[in-house]
């Protein structure tokens, strides 16, 4: 199977600093590949790479098998969708509007661009709330017009960088259940930033965890706990003193 997404060789650099380097990883289509690491290690950067925010210092980031900078910036970020911490909603649109912005934008019929939006409020539970302003919402109901909005357009590839990381833990898990079930539902490709070990085996196909700009350790959640590098093993230490 051809990778939706490929790291070949990949280096970052800013100001003389090395923020990634010799980093290879094939995303295959339909899964959630979790980038695991600390605060620093290269994650949100990986993801950037992949919608054209930024560009490799060396080494080719491919999207569906062309060069991201062969790609026309518009027409790559038309088939991302891309999810962040407080959603990023825009105030003074309704619900509505934030989630009909990007089929609008790619050109669908006012029709398609209705029926979708209220699919895609259904989907996340807050088919009643279109109407609503973002500053009526909660966190979590923010998050979840974030992740309808990021899929609004049926993008093959959803970017979510730490989209849970600043809600509060009961609000928290509830998004991650309801993520896990909108994904059996969906055929998106999704790439999701955390630094929470549990959150990555509960919500990953795939984990690869990052350390100092490398990839570490790829494996599956079973095979995750399974892994013997200092850093996979520090962060599993994490679910021993939890319980």
């Amino acid at each position: 199977m051809t990778p939706i997404v490929e790291f070949a060789n990949v280096a970052y650099e800013i100001a003389g600093k090395r923020i990634l380097q010799n980093f290879s990883l094939a995303i295959e289509p339909g899964e959630t590949l979790i980038l695991l690491g600390r605060s620093g290690s290269g994650k949100t950067t990986a993801l950037k790479l992949v919608n054209g925010l930024l560009f490799p210092t060396s080494g080719e980031v491919l999207v569906e098998g062309r060069p991201t900078t062969a790609w026309n910036p518009v027409e790559l970020k038309r088939r991302i969708g891309y999810v962040i911490q407080e959603a990023g909603l825009f105030p003074h649109f309704t619900v509505e509007k934030n989630v009909a912005l990007p089929p609008r934008l790619a050109g669908w019929p006012p029709d398609k661009i209705s029926a979708r939006v209220a699919e895609m409020l259904t989907r996340v539970g807050l088919a009643d709330y279109a109407a609503r302003y973002p500053r009526s919402l909660s966190g979590g109901q923010r998050q979840r017009v974030g992740v309808a909005r990021a899929l609004a357009a049926d993008p093959p590839i959803l970017l979510l960088d730490e989209p849970f990381g600043a809600l509060d833990p009961v609000t928290r898990l509830d998004l991650q259940r309801q993520f896990r079930e909108l994904r059996k539902t969906l055929n998106t490709t999704a790439i999701f930033v955390t630094h929470d070990v549990r959150e990555a085996l509960a919500l990953g196909s795939r984990i690869a965890l990052l350390l100092d700009g490398k990839l570490d350790v790829l494996a599956t959640p079973a095979g995750f706990q399974r892994a013997d590098t200092p850093e996979a093993k520090a962060f599993l230490e994490v679910l021993q003193d939890v319980g």
